[in-house]
């Protein structure tokens, strides 16, 4: 065992037994290096990535590869999800040797951090050949090897951009980028592999939603239904893998994470809102489903991600050969559950089949009462490894995601457990008000970064918009204050993703790409539009739209990747802004659900001298338009109906 086993992220545990002299990232490792005058082996991944077992099953298991490391370089091993400043820095740095990225990220440098070689994944041979071309020049020419990595990482710290204003221009931009790369045929953007990428989509809604642009909806709908229709969707389990391989969303790669699936909670949450299609309600309860049943750990909070390999075997745990179902089900069902989820006897995936519904003409749910013995039968045949880190950030998503599907279904059990979550984040996550990374094996890991600030902050604020409870509000407003303390840039703008109380790395960097998540700085765009709207405009107002400026500049060059922020913007400029003054608490109940999408909503609990009750009861203050209405006791005095929202 190596120095890993004292460690508690998932991802480093699974390297504790390899012969590889693992260091976790520290000033032990680092000390080390500069003690031995050799370089440092950095290597980044996740417990649940594909790519990452490959290599370690290739090299890192490998005496030969071994040997070689510990001889020449001092290895250091990063789970990315507990250290996603390491991971962002060195990801930079990769991106910028190769021109892409990925997991493993493989880097080379030297005991003060400085990059100079960088990749991804490495076959055994390749990793072989190259580890001894670098521990050469280390000794015969070093100083042309610091070179590169010198200019690299002077590029990388002096990219520096101005704010600008907020164009409705961006937004156009990026629908047109969309429409440009729409795949008509099977939904989504773009050549394989594909992503579900759901904010995209939300800021697709969102501006049918606010502009009544049916473009936006009809390809946002489509990608939805398609997504649900694929394999990428687990139609026996629930819950959506992380992206598809194929053009059809067909074979995804199964890896399993919350957050994918916190954000297409919120995006068919969404689109049910604006079209009430009960398919789109149908399958973010499904995933939530999922969720609350295989991610749920048991003292609140959920866990991080479910492993797309089974025994060393990708996929494995959900094909199934032809002759399974019937032998479980029933001949008779079993071919009937056969050809509705498309498994037959050719397979469509190594030879067999990956349950999905992209051949039924129409949907039925007379196969739902089977697929709890499904799940068992397949639990009993293999198993999937799980991460069980409870990562602050990803579980703010989650927790506005169930506040969400709640506020649209009505159903208490999304909302319970999201506040459950959130009193877990509130009471293990935190420390004196401020978040930590996560919680792994009864400990906490380091002190948040903006991410966990932000999408945390996003969870209290979703949850004040479905319950009104003014604890929730402040708590947004708490947070907000802290990151400005913590990680606002005042000179330059925007928020760097570590703070103050962060270790300093070489380089600081700001992010703001909305990838496969949405990027700090655009939640935190997010969080103060909604603050400035419900909570105080002139507290807010002005740190929104600086914010807002700050992001219009970085969004300049490809508004597309910036849909997290682009939502921000739109709801900037909300359809109508309501004060509701209750008369009696029990009037709050449904109440997020009776407006349209984009309305700035406060509940008072009591009258005030500025609003009073009308005639006694429960009353609204309506300002749209530029223009404030005369306070009513019923929504359809003023236009609120079901049927005044866009439709498809």
């Amino acid at each position: 065992m190596n120095r890993l086993q004292h460690e508690t992220s998932p991802y480093l545990l699974q390297h504790a037994a390899n012969p590889v002299d693992w260091y976790p990232w520290g000033a032990e490792a680092f000390e080390t290096a500069r003690r031995e005058d050799k370089p440092v082996f950095l290597s980044i991944g996740y417990s649940t990535c594909h790519w990452c077992h490959v290599m370690a099953h290739e090299s890192f298991e490998d005496a030969e590869v071994a040997a070689f490391l510990n001889a020449h370089f001092i290895s250091i091993k990063v789970d990315k999800e507990e250290r996603p400043d390491v991971d962002t820095v060195y990801m930079r740095v990769c991106e910028a040797y190769t021109g892409s990225g990925g997991w493993p990220t493989s880097i080379f440098m030297t005991a003060a951090q400085k990059p100079f070689f960088a990749g991804t994944y490495f076959p055994k041979t390749a990793l072989l050949e190259l580890l001894g071309n670098i521990a050469a020049l280390w000794q015969t020419d070093r100083a042309a090897l610091l070179k590169s990595g010198d200019a690299f990482v002077k590029a990388l710290t002096t990219n520096v951009r101005h704010g600008a204003e907020p164009s409705p221009a961006l937004v156009e931009r990026a629908f047109s980028h969309f429409r440009a790369t729409f795949d008509a045929k099977y939904g989504g953007f773009g050549p394989a592999p594909k992503f579900p990428a759901a904010h995209n989509l939300m800021f697709l809604l969102a501006l049918h939603a606010l502009k009544r642009d049916s473009r936006a909806l009809a390809m946002a709908e489509k990608t939805l239904l398609q997504l649900y229709r694929g394999g990428i969707f687990d139609h026996i389990g629930g819950g959506f893998s992380r992206y598809s391989t194929d053009s059809r969303f067909l074979v995804p790669h199964f890896e399993k994470m919350l957050y994918d699936n916190a954000l297409l909670i919120l995006a068919y949450s969404m689109a049910f809102h604006l079209t009430r299609n009960p398919l789109y309600r149908a399958v973010a309860e499904k995933t939530a489903g999922y969720v609350l049943r295989e991610l749920a750990a048991p003292a609140g909070g959920f866990y991080s991600a479910e492993d797309a390999d089974s025994e060393g075997v990708e996929g494995k745990y959900y094909t199934f050969d032809a002759a399974e179902l019937p032998r479980l089900l029933g001949v008779d069902i079993g071919a009937l559950f056969n050809r509705y989820y498309g498994i037959s006897p050719g397979g469509n995936f190594e030879g067999k089949s990956i349950p999905n519904l992209l051949h039924a003409e129409e949907f039925t749910d007379v196969f739902e009462q089977y697929l709890p013995r499904v799940r068992a039968y397949r639990k009993e045949r293999t198993h999937l490894h799980l991460d069980d880190k409870v990562l602050t950030a990803w579980n703010g998503l989650m927790i506005a995601a169930l506040a969400g599907l709640y506020s649209v279904t009505g159903e208490a059990e999304y909302l319970y457990a999201a506040e459950r979550a959130c009193a877990f984040a509130q009471e293990v996550l935190m420390t004196a008000g401020e978040p930590h990374v996560g919680w792994c094996s009864g400990r906490l890991l380091g002190p948040g970064f903006l991410d966990d600030y932000a999408a945390l902050a996003f969870a209290y604020l979703s949850l004040y918009e479905v319950t009104f409870e003014n604890a929730y509000l402040e708590k947004a407003a708490a947070l907000a204050e802290r990151a400005e303390a913590l990680f606002h840039d005042a000179e330059g703008g925007g928020y760097f993703l570590s703070g103050k109380q962060n270790e300093p790395l070489i380089l600081r960097p700001k992010e703001t790409y909305d990838g496969a998540m949405p990027s700090g700085n655009s939640m935190m765009a997010y969080v103060l539009v909604r603050l400035s709207l419900l909570y105080d405009e002139a507290r807010f107002g002005p740190r929104a739209e600086a914010q807002l400026r700050f992001l219009a500049a970085e969004a300049e060059s490809h508004p597309a990747g910036h849909c997290f922020f682009l939502l921000a913007l739109l709801c900037s400029r909300p359809q109508a802004k309501v004060v509701c003054v209750l008369e009696n608490e029990k009037d709050a109940e449904g109440l997020a659900n009776r407006f349209p999408f984009g309305t700035a909503l406060v509940v008072l609990h009591a009258p005030t001298e500025a609003y009073p009750l009308k005639d006694g009861r429960t009353t609204y203050y309506i300002c749209r338009e530029n223009a404030c209405l005369p306070p009513v006791n019923d929504l359809a005095e003023a236009g609120f109906t079901p049927s005044s929202w866009p439709g498809p």
